[in-house]
């Protein structure tokens, strides 16, 4: 995938986990765009841990949303708990 379909599928992962993890009224398009491309990298990563076999985002298909959703899901849980010490 490109940069434009990078970002507007992150943009669309990070939406839907902040939207489970209820957060969405709390954070801009920007923050959506950024949790959703680094989740996306972190449920890769997960996914080539696991699995063994390295898991690319070469076009857009349900189970590469749903491993960058779970990746963005884990990265907002890691933001919750960094906010909640301060």
């Amino acid at each position: 995938m490109g940069p434009i379909a990078w970002i507007i599928f992150g943009g669309i992962a990070g939406w839907v986990a902040s939207q489970i993890a209820g957060r969405g009224t709390q954070q801009g398009c920007l923050f959506n765009v950024i949790i959703g491309v680094v989740g996306a990298m972190i449920g890769g990563a997960l996914m080539q841990l696991f699995t063994g076999d390295p898991f690319t985002f070469r076009a857009f298909s349900l189970s590469s949303f749903v491993v960058a959703v779970i990746g963005a899901l884990i990265l907002l849980a890691i933001a919750n708990k960094m906010q909640q010490r301060r």
